[in-house]
This record gives structure tokens, C-alpha cells and sequence, in this order.
């Protein structure tokens, strides 16, 4: 069979994301035009930026720095893009993976910068947290440990915008989580393709939105790109499984379930009687915060006094999706 969009060459593949039936030239070419015309239809990048890759080594941030390097060189960017990675203290995991990203930075000719837990919170590594809380809630420590080292790093690095590996897969299960924990707060902002956190400033933004998982794997496998593929040791993500599996099994209904959900979160609005937080700086480490205190503080003061059970959810305490819609506008 002969390629649907070049009608020249031998159809290898069959895009998960439209069903064509193309050969790996023109999935490269859609795959990443898909991307550009994401960065360029929302001004993600302006000439002379410097633009930090989250880089985890993984197959996201992998293709993402790759292509990114491919789109600046095609058409002419001008942009600098470097890779920040962040060194949480899981052995047999991280370090391994970092070795990954420090091929990647030579492969791709970005400098790479490497921040660490150890180095940031007081001596706490993930292995050292994960033996003092166990497996139960250490995504919630490292969920938060993560995103401001992501923050400082970039600040370090005097760069005020980090773009991120989250695709297509990321936000639908990310919406759906929203909905059945009842947060409004990121239920209105999840799908936004930058953000800009009162607990932050620096930009983050999502180039691969649209991007669906499955294309991301073919892109890697096909283009033979240097990525590591191991899981996470303390990360069994249980509700998001959960949400993975749902979305999952409608997409057998339903092929465009993924796309679908999105665009139905990115017409939600927000009713005026919603609360806004307000930026502050925290009162121990003076970093910016939404609260008093920060949240990493107030998990690292639960660490030090050797108490680990605090669980960290600011989320409003609507318990249920209906009153989650019933604030909701179409």
C-alpha cells in the first residue's frame, strides 16, 4: 500500500492519532510539523529566548529535545535551548537515567545542568524519604521537591522558561483526575499550554500537548533516539493509573476520546465566585509561595521532625464530580 500523504513511497505505519496510512518520512514530517505549528500558533518562543528542556532521560523529554533542535534549525528559531535535569536520590534509577541525559546534551548540543534534592532540601535524597514515609504518599514529597529544584535550577541558570515533556496522554488523565478529586483551581488552568504559577517565576510549557503517546514511541523507536525506558521504583502512580486504564478503555468506544477531552477542558470556564490564590513569599525560605509557608518547607519540616505524615492536598473540599460541574461553565 502506498503512502496516503506522499502517495510515493510503501505505507509502514498506521498513525495512531488519524489512522493514516504513511511511510516513516512523512510520519517524521507530520509529527513534528504538528509540534511547530503548536509553537508557533501560540508564540511559545521569540528570537534570542533561552529556553530550559526538562530532561529526565525518558522517551518525552527525549523527543522533545530532539525535536525542538530539528524545528530551531529548520526554521531558524534563533533560540538557545539547554537541558535542566533534576537528580531526586533514586539509586539504580536516576543516576542511571542521568547518564542517558548527559548523552543526550552531547548528542544535541545543548549544555546540561543537573540540580539535586540532597543539594537543595537539607540532605533529603527520595531514598531517604521513601525509607522514612515509605511507598504510600512519596510522590506527593517528590511531586513538590520536583517542581521548585525545576524552578531554582532554571533561576540558577537565569532562565525564566522551562518547556516540559507533557503530551497529549499527560493532560487528558490529568483533566480526568481533576474532575473526580473536585479541584477547581487546576481543573481551570490544566490544559493551559503555558503556565504561570503564583508559586513561581518561571514559565512552563507544553510543545508536546497535542502529541499523542503512542506517536511519541514510534517517533523514538523509529528514529533509533538514545533514551532510558525504565519505570520510576517508587512511583506506582495508583490514581493516575486508574485514570490511564478509564481513558484507555474509552478510547475502544471512541478513537479521539484523548483529543476530545481536552478540548472539552479547554472550554471550561471558571465562575466568578471562584478564589484566587495570591502571591506571597514564604516566611522560612523566602521563596515564592501562595501560602505563609511554602510547600516544600512544610513537608521538609515534617521530614526533619521525624513525623512524614502530613498529607499535602490543596485541593477544596468538594467531594464529588457533580459539584465540580456545578461551578463549571461551557
Amino acid at each position: 500500500m502506498k503512502c496516503e500523504i506522499c502517495k510515493n513511497d510503501k505505507a509502514t505505519l498506521k498513525r495512531p492519532k488519524t489512522n493514516e496510512k504513511i511511510c516513516k518520512n512523512c510520519f517524521y514530517f507530520v509529527f513534528e510539523s504538528e509540534i511547530h505549528q503548536t509553537i508557533t500558533t501560540n508564540e511559545l518562543f521569540k528570537r534570542g529566548d533561552v529556553v530550559a528542556v526538562g530532561a529526565s532521560g525518558g522517551k518525552d523529554s527525549t523527543v522533545l529535545a530532539s525535536v525542538l533542535k530539528t524545528l530551531n534549525e529548520r526554521y531558524g528559531y534563533g533560540v538557545e535551548f539547554v537541558l535542566l535535569a533534576v537528580d531526586e536520590g533514586i539509586r539504580g534509577y536516576r543516576d542511571d537515567s542521568l547518564e542517558t541525559v548527559k548523552r543526550n546534551s552531547v548528542q544535541y548540543g545543548m549544555k546540561l545542568h543537573i540540580v539535586s534534592y540532597h543539594e537543595l532540601y537539607e540532605g533529603w535524597s527520595m531514598d531517604n524519604i521513601v525509607n522514612q514515609v515509605g511507598m504510600k504518599n512519596n510522590c506527593t514529597y517528590c511531586g513538590v521537591f520536583r517542581r521548585q529544584a525545576l524552578d531554582r535550577g532554571a533561576q540558577a541558570l537565569a532562565i525564566d522558561h522551562i518547556v516540559t515533556g507533557h503530551n497529549a496522554d499527560d493532560m487528558a488523565e490529568t483533566v480526568l483526575m481533576n474532575i473526580l478529586r473536585g479541584d477547581i483551581a487546576r481543573l481551570g488552568r490544566c490544559t493551559d499550554i503555558m503556565t504561570h504559577s503564583v508559586d513561581s517565576v518561571v514559565r512552563r510549557s507544553k510543545p508536546l500537548k497535542y502529541a499523542y503517546e503512542k506517536e511519541i514511541v514510534l517517533y523514538a523507536h523509529y528514529k533509533a533516539l538514545d533514551y532510558f525506558s525504565t519505570e520510576c521504583t517508587y512511583s506506582p502512580e495508583a490514581f493516575r493509573g486508574t485514570a490511564r486504564t478509564l481513558i484507555k478503555n474509552l478510547e475502544t468506544v471512541r478513537s479521539s476520546t484523548i483529543i476530545d477531552i481536552i478540548h472539552s477542558a479547554e472550554t471550561f470556564s471558571l465562575s466568578r465566585s471562584s478564589r484566587h490564590q495570591v502571591q506571597q513569599k514564604c516566611e522560612k525560605c523566602g521563596y515564592i509561595s501562595s501560602n505563609k509557608v511554602c510547600k516544600a518547607c512544610v513537608l521538609l519540616e515534617s521530614l526533619n521532625a521525624g513525623l512524614a505524615k502530613v498529607k499535602l492536598d490543596s485541593a477544596p473540599s468538594m467531594s464529588t464530580p457533580l459539584r465540580v460541574l456545578e461551578r463549571l461553565s461551557f
